[in-house]
């Protein structure tokens, strides 16, 4: 049977920024049939539930990764470092359960595929992935979205 490491909050797990979750009806049918493995990186992280809301302020995950660009949270506090280390859990689940495919949140700063929020608290979208995202790309981990999926 296949694995997938999904993100929590597309289940339903209540771990989002504020508390709540963004459970997502076409993900749990994708799920069905496979073994899941659930993991917040954000949480795995050591940040609470609730949280201040995250971007990231200079470039992507993939800069964060390298040491360069910052996240930081609504009230200006830096969480660069619990980003990294949840990153760095999720993928060592990811890892150890030789998961090949993921699915991630659209738009988070650690989850975000393609798109993420552009560090302004705005709602404004710049291209590039979460620090999360960026790691299994890198470790060639495919990461679908919610996105990637036809509501029904």
């Amino acid at each position: 049977m296949a694995k997938v490491l999904v993100s929590s909050c597309l289940l339903g797990l209540s771990c989002k920024y504020n508390g709540s979750n963004n459970y997502n009806k076409a993900v749990t049918e994708f799920c069905r049939d496979k073994i899941v493995i659930l993991a917040c990186p954000e949480v795995l992280g050591g940040l609470p539930t609730p949280r201040p809301p995250s971007e990231l302020q200079q470039g992507d995950g993939q800069d964060i990764l390298k040491g360069e660009g910052s996240v930081v949270n609504k009230l200006g506090n830096d969480v660069t470092k619990n980003f990294l280390e949840g990153a760095q859990k999720a993928y060592q689940l990811a890892k150890e359960n030789n998961v090949k495919v993921s699915v991630l949140k659209a738009k988070s700063p650690s989850c975000g595929s393609g798109k993420i929020y552009d560090g302004q608290f705005c709602g404004r979208l710049k291209n590039g992935d979460g620090v999360t995202a960026a790691l299994f790309k890198k470790n060639n981990i495919k990461v679908l979205t919610e996105e990637d999926f036809n509501e029904s």
